[in-house]
C-alpha cells in the first residue's frame, strides 16, 4: 500500500528525504563530507551554538535532569520552566506566559481554548498548519479569507451573526513569503466585530520589532492585542513555544488545554537554553543588526542576478519557481555547488508555487553571502532559470 503511495508522490516530485549532519546548524554545515553554507535556518540570531545558550543547559541538565518526567501537572514544574515564563512575560510586556514542548501543540491547544462549536474562524489563506488544525479540531467553523486581504475578511465578517464568537488567526511573520500581516488592520476589524484576534508570532519573535519583541513591537500595537503564541525553536535557538497574555488567560489554559495537560514539559535544558537565549538578546542587540544587514545583502544580490522573489520585508527571502520538480531540480544544483537550501514543494505552499525558501542569519559572514550568491547564478543558469 504505501509502495503505491510512495510512486504516486514520487511522480509529483512530492517525496521528501532526511539529509543526516556531521555538524551543527550554523553559517555552514558538514554534510556528506563537505563543508556546505546553510541557508535554511530558523536560527536567525544564531544563539544555537551560542556559548552562554549552550551552558545554561548543561547546568539545567546537569541539575534537573535530561527530562521532566512528566506533565507539569502530574510531575511539578522545574525552576528553568518558572523561570523561563517569568522571563518571557518581563520580555513580552505581558502578565504571564506558558510553555510548551513546540509551536504546535501551543496552536493546537490555544485555538479549542479560544472557540468550540457554534464558534467561527477566519484564518488567512496561508496561516501556518498548526493554525488550521486547532481550527479543525476546535469545532468551529472556519471560514479562509485570501492572504493579506482586509477587503475579502470584512465581507466574511458582515455576514456573520450576532453573538456568535468570533476568533480571526493569522501568522504576524509568515514564514513561506516572508511578509507580515497588515495587524493594525486586522486589530481594528476585531475590535469593529467583537471579534478575538490571535497572533503566532513564531518567525517574528527575536527579529522585529525595535527590541525583537516581534510583530506586534514592530507595529506599535502590543497594548491592542493582549496575548499572542511564539516559538523558542527559531530566533532563541532552542525548542519549545510558549504563549504570553493575561494572568487569568495562562490559569485557564493550564486547566484546559490538552497538549499542556497530557504532555511531558519541555526539558528542562531546551528551557534554560531559552532563557539564557532572551538575555542575549536584550543584552546584544548588535546581533539583529548583523542580520539586517546580511539580509540586505543577499536581497540585493538575489535581486540583481534575476531571481523572481516574494515582497519578503524579512530574513525569509523565497525564490519562487513553479512547478516542484523545477525547484527540486534547482535546490540539487545548489547543494552541488555548496549551498543547502532545499526545495518547498506541496503540501507546505499552495500548487504551482514551489520555491527556494532562502533564510539568512546575523552568523553568516559577508564572504560566505558572497560565495552562496556565486552558487545561486551558477544554479540559475544550469537550470535555465536565469
Amino acid at each position: 500500500m504505501f509502495q503505491n503511495r510512495l510512486r504516486q508522490l514520487a511522480d509529483r516530485s512530492l517525496t521528501r528525504h532526511l539529509h543526516t549532519l556531521d555538524s551543527a546548524t550554523g553559517p555552514t554545515i558538514q554534510l556528506a563530507g563537505r563543508t556546505v553554507i546553510l541557508l535554511a535556518s530558523n536560527d536567525y540570531l544564531g544563539l544555537a551554538t551560542h556559548p552562554d545558550v549552550i551552558q545554561a543547559a548543561i547546568r539545567a541538565t546537569t541539575q534537573y535532569g535530561a527530562g521532566a518526567g512528566a506533565s507539569r501537572l502530574v510531575c511539578g514544574t522545574l525552576p528553568p520552566h518558572a523561570e523561563l515564563e517569568q522571563a518571557l512575560a518581563d520580555f513580552k510586556h505581558t502578565p504571564a506566559a506558558l510553555i510548551f514542548g513546540s509551536g504546535y501543540l501551543a496552536n493546537l491547544g490555544l485555538i479549542p481554548s479560544l472557540v468550540a462549536r457554534g464558534g467561527l474562524i477566519f484564518a488567512d489563506r496561508l496561516c501556518h498548519a498548526s493554525l488550521i488544525d486547532g481550527a479543525r479540531l476546535s469545532g468551529a467553523d472556519l471560514r479562509v479569507y485570501r492572504h493579506r486581504d482586509l477587503n475579502h475578511l470584512e465581507s466574511l465578517l458582515k455576514r456573520t451573526r450576532a453573538g456568535r464568537p468570533l476568533l480571526i488567526m493569522t501568522d504576524g511573520l509568515f514564514s513561506m513569503d516572508g511578509d507580515l500581516a497588515p495587524l493594525p488592520e486586522l486589530a481594528t476589524l476585531a475590535e469593529r466585530f467583537g471579534a478575538t484576534l490571535y497572533v503566532d508570532d513564531a518567525h517574528g519573535t527575536g527579529v522585529m520589532g525595535p527590541s525583537g519583541r516581534g510583530t506586534l513591537e514592530h507595529f506599535g500595537i502590543e497594548d491592542r492585542i493582549p496575548f499572542h503564541m511564539g516559538t523558542l525553536g527559531k530566533a532563541l535557538g532552542s525548542s519549545g513555544a510558549y504563549i504570553a497574555g493575561p494572568t487569568d488567560l495562562i490559569q485557564y489554559l493550564v486547566s484546559t488545554c490538552r497538549p499542556f495537560m497530557f504532555t511531558t514539559a519541555p526539558a528542562p535544558g531546551s528551557a534554560a537554553a531559552a532563557h539564557a537565549a532572551l538575555t542575549v538578546i536584550q543584552q546584544d542587540p548588535s546581533r539583529r543588526t548583523r542580520l539586517w544587514r546580511n539580509r540586505k545583502h543577499l536581497f540585493a544580490g538575489l535581486t540583481r542576478l534575476g531571481f523572481r522573489l516574494t515582497e519578503s520585508v524579512s530574513p525569509i527571502l523565497p525564490i519562487l519557481i513553479g512547478e516542484a520538480d523545477n525547484a527540486l531540480a534547482f535546490s540539487q544544483q545548489l547543494l552541488a555547488h555548496g549551498v543547502y537550501a532545499p526545495a518547498i514543494r506541496p503540501p507546505t505552499v499552495p500548487d504551482g508555487s514551489s520555491r527556494i525558501r532562502v533564510t539568512v542569519t546575523a552568523e553568516h559572514s559577508p564572504e560566505q553571502i558572497d560565495l552562496a550568491l556565486g552558487a545561486f547564478e551558477r544554479a540559475g543558469q544550469s537550470t535555465r532559470l536565469l
